[in-house]
């Protein structure tokens, strides 16, 4: 059996959820998997976190069991169709912002916005937007972090070493296409589960 992962060190004011059991929960599924964590938490109070690289329905089974395991309280996004019975409230009360993307126009001012209103506040996103394979990432992460000015958090999932790493947490300048070659090539050498889709 792999030893426990390691938790990192949760600055005392930010926002938990869950309890001591969703804890055991989630570091008992991070634990069977044999996945640790590396880094250092934001000290930030808000921040857009990248989550990559995206490649298979098991990056979701680890991010949730990572936010059990460390009581986070943040934010995603999900299509609406996700967010239906028996899962939707469930889905909502994690943190989960449905979206519907034919009708996704204004959703960075929406999300500006939430941002300005909220004390402390953590939404994570995936660059690619899907776990298919890609040629270009969406920009939409950036766009909500330099319109809200809050920093963006660059969280990698690296398959090869089974490591849930906390990296580096930059500001986001209006060139966002200087931004989004900055994040990929952070992520370039992080291996995925299925690295043909990265």
């Amino acid at each position: 059996m792999p030893n426990k992962p390691e938790l990192l060190n949760i600055p005392a004011d930010v926002p938990r959820m869950g309890n001591t059991v969703s804890q055991w929960i989630g570091r008992k599924v991070l634990q069977m998997m044999g996945w640790s964590f590396e880094g250092e938490y934001p000290q930030h109070k808000k921040f857009v976190a990248a989550v990559a690289p995206h490649t298979s329905n098991w990056d979701f089974v680890v991010g949730m069991a990572a936010v059990f395991a460390l009581r986070l309280k943040w934010s995603f996004l999900g299509k609406h169709s996700i967010f239906v019975w028996p899962f939707g409230g469930l889905l909502k009360k994690l943190g989960g912002i449905p979206i519907e993307r034919s009708r996704s126009h204004g959703l960075v001012a929406q999300l500006g916005d939430r941002f300005a209103q909220s004390e402390y506040m953590a939404l994570a996103m995936a660059p690619e937007g899907t776990r298919s394979k890609v040629d270009y990432w969406k920009s939409g992460f950036l766009q909500i972090a330099n319109r809200a000015d809050v920093p963006l958090l660059l969280i990698y999932f690296d398959f090869s070493r089974k490591v849930i790493g906390f990296g580096p947490c930059m500001a986001v300048s209006d060139d966002l296409d200087a931004e989004m070659q900055k994040v990929r090539n952070f992520y370039a050498k992080i291996p995925g589960k299925y690295p043909d889709n990265s």
